[in-house]
């Protein structure tokens, strides 16, 4: 696996990669080798779930290659990681496939200097290393290899340099003494793996002390945002980078960095600037680079947290590796009991115990979602002397316990553990609780927004039928799928009405609009069809007299429906539309048709609208399908066209069960950005055999 993906990323050209593992049945990509990049920059995306904006989602998901040309590109479509690597490189990602499966997804990653286009040889070059990929990743699933869940990945060492010769080695270190100012080397990860005299004076540093440290972790007055900002970089991009930076009291250095496969090379001078404000003491605690890099991340995937458990899930994979926890709870008080809204690193079990337990002061989180002041334990020790009745059960060793705070009030705690005591600095308190208030905002809008998608789901059930009356003779199979956007709620009906024993009416319809005005419209409209259809009317009838009670309701909104009477025993069929898609009749054959009718006026403009019928055969082995327009529709694709592609899809699938065909269209829709309702109906004989 090491060596092919070794091979890829030098046939390719790409300067390093990313290989994701998609677990059987699994619904995220999970990081398991990366080459080029430091494991730091790449962990904040080790878990990758198939629906995230993220490039090798996309491509995993549809099965294509993505290329992104270039930071702007980047940042038009996919925002979340332009903002937390805002550098200038090119990015494609692949399928990792083996046959007709997919086992995962592979991410290069080109200098910023690269081609706005893939050429030929490097798209050949990914496909080529996909397949042996997929191939290895097929064989290890095989042979029952345990797979990556929440483990580090692996990284790959860098190509191995030209060894030079005793000769050679002089030569180089004379050359590097007699240029002016000093130099030093970094590897991948921004450790000094070598350091000259001159440039260990100029920072003022012993060259021992400095050996393996990254400079702006040994050099507390390097501890400056762009320091760390510039490497990453100058790693990302793979284009020379410069700053500037004061040694106190009084020197200015400029450090110019040169990167390449192997590491970066940095040159170190005095510099003439002078007039720069002396900067403040860093505070201690976490690198403030650090915590912007992953402050800017946690930010960015928490906006596109839309539920509890997103928050829960994006606040644990962006804090707990950058903060060195090993656990965490989010927790909210409940009718004055402690309610676990989600945790990592700890036992269902162990959870199970706390959560819904009264509220005291026994309880290190109580006195947060009291006060909105945080708690920091640095030992076990410290723990039970400000909560001397609890029972230490987790093993681990340091707690911090935070207060979310949303508009201005505390609404939860987060609790992060650590296994091993830890100071918490006061730099390091202001971090944690900066972050605490990033999840409490973003926990405040997804209760929010949990709330409206239950009520909106129990409006929406409330008003479409639980279930579809048995008709003997009549196979029915329905469907509805809410819109993508909004709160999931919107104004697509069907209805099946059994009139009498060989009888039975079908209703389909679209309601304009995605909010409580257009599904109590449709509980209207339903209610209508249904009233008109069991007295008896006609088609055309049963839209006009619902029209006639929309017109007079004037409720703002216009609705399209299709209404259908079935003669199970003569074989007949009649329907009426009011502005509504065409249903499409397959026959046993597998050819499918249109049944166009001249349409009638939308339901609720014009109060006499008349509304013309259409008369068909049922022929044996048929289905009829019935849907909305959010079936066929998609932004650019003509609707004759879509409805084409629709019959053709209904053309293929044995008519024997109508909930996989139900299911074989959905899944072929568009990405919702209007509700679907479908209805597929199909006559059978009567009898015993049936």
């Amino acid at each position: 696996m090491d060596a092919a993906m070794a091979a890829v990323v030098r046939e390719s050209g790409a300067f390093g990669g990313l290989l994701y593992v998609l677990p059987p049945g699994g619904d995220a990509l999970w990081l398991e080798l990366v080459a080029g990049v430091p494991q730091e920059i790449a962990l904040p995306w080790r878990r990758v779930a198939l629906t995230d904006p993220m490039p090798v989602a996309d491509a995993v998901r549809e099965r294509r290659l993505v290329w992104v040309g270039g930071q702007e590109e980047m940042a038009r479509r996919y925002p979340r990681p332009a903002l937390v690597l805002p550098y200038d490189f090119a990015l494609s990602a692949a399928p990792v496939a083996s046959g007709t499966a997919v086992h995962g997804g592979l991410v290069l990653l080109w200098p910023g200097t690269h081609s706005s286009q893939l050429s030929s040889d490097e798209r050949e070059a990914i496909e080529a290393g996909c397949r042996r990929l997929g191939g290895l990743l097929r064989q290890a699933m095989e042979r029952g290899d345990p797979l990556p869940t929440v483990g580090r990945p692996r990284t790959l060492p860098p190509p191995a340099g030209r060894a030079p010769s005793p000769a050679e080695a002089a030569a180089v270190t004379a050359f590097l003494d007699r240029l002016p100012g000093g130099s030093c080397a970094l590897d991948l990860n921004g450790r000094i793996t070598f350091i000259t005299p001159a440039a260990a004076d100029l920072v003022g540093a012993d060259p021992a002390a400095l050996l393996g440290a990254r400079p702006w972790e040994a050099l507390p007055w390097m501890d400056v945002p762009h320091v760390e900002d510039r490497y990453r970089g100058a790693l990302i991009s793979r284009r020379p980078q410069a700053f500037t930076v004061l040694r106190p009291p009084d020197v200015w250095l400029s450090f110019e960095l040169y990167p390449d496969s192997s590491g970066i090379s940095v040159r170190i001078t005095r510099s003439d600037e002078s007039a720069h404000a002396p900067p403040s003491v860093p505070p201690a605690g976490p690198s403030r680079a650090t915590v912007l890099y992953h402050l800017m991340h946690l930010a960015a995937t928490l906006t596109e947290a839309v539920g509890v458990q997103d928050v829960v899930a994006q606040a644990a994979d962006q804090l707990m590796p950058a903060l060195g926890a090993q656990g965490m709870v989010l927790m909210t008080a409940q009718d004055g009991r402690l309610k676990i809204l989600g945790h990592r690193g700890y036992s269902p079990e162990l959870m199970a115990r706390y959560d819904a337990i009264p509220l005291s002061p026994d309880i290190p989180g109580a006195r947060v979602l009291a006060t909105g002041e945080a708690d920091f334990f640095a030992t076990i020790d410290d723990l039970l002397r400000a909560y001397p009745h609890t029972v230490h059960e987790d093993g681990m060793a340091a707690w911090a316990v935070l207060p979310l705070i949303a508009s201005g009030r505390p609404i939860g705690s987060l609790l992060l553990a650590y296994d091993r005591p830890r100071t918490f600095p006061p730099g390091e308190r202001a971090v944690l609780t900066s972050l605490a208030g990033l999840v409490g905002q973003a926990l405040d809008r997804a209760r929010l927004y949990d709330s409206k998608h239950h009520l909106a789901h129990r409006l929406q059930s409330a008003l479409l039928p639980h279930t579809l009356p048995h008709v003997p003779g009549l196979k029915v199979a329905a469907r509805y799928l809410p819109a993508a956007r909004g709160l999931g709620i919107g104004g697509d009906f069907y209805d099946l009405i059994r009139l009498d024993e060989h009888t039975v009416a079908a209703a389909i319809g679209d309601v304009q609009g995605h909010n409580v005005d257009a599904a109590a419209l449709m509980g209207q409209v339903r209610t209508a069809v249904h009233a008109h259809a069991t007295v008896g009317a006609s088609p055309d009838d049963v839209l006009a007299g619902t029209n006639r009670l929309l017109t007079d309701l004037d409720p703002g909104l216009f609705t399209s429906c299709l209404y259908v009477h079935l003669d199970l025993a003569g074989r007949r069929a009649c329907l009426a539309t009011a502005g509504h898609p065409p249903p499409l009749l397959r026959h046993a054959d597998g050819r499918t048709e249109p049944l166009h009718v001249p349409p009638g006026l939308l339901l609720g403009i014009e109060p006499d609208a008349r509304y013309p019928t259409l008369e068909f055969p049922l022929p044996p082995g048929c289905v009829l399908l019935l849907y909305t327009d959010g079936l066929v529709e998609a932004p650019g694709v003509d609707i004759d066209d879509a409805t084409a592609a629709l019959a053709g899809l209904l053309e293929h699938p044995e008519p024997t069960d109508l909930d996989a065909m139900a299911d074989t269209l959905i899944r072929h829709a568009p990405t919702p950005g209007d509700d679907i309702a479908l209805l597929l109906i199909s006559p059978r004989p009567t009898g015993p055999s049936q």
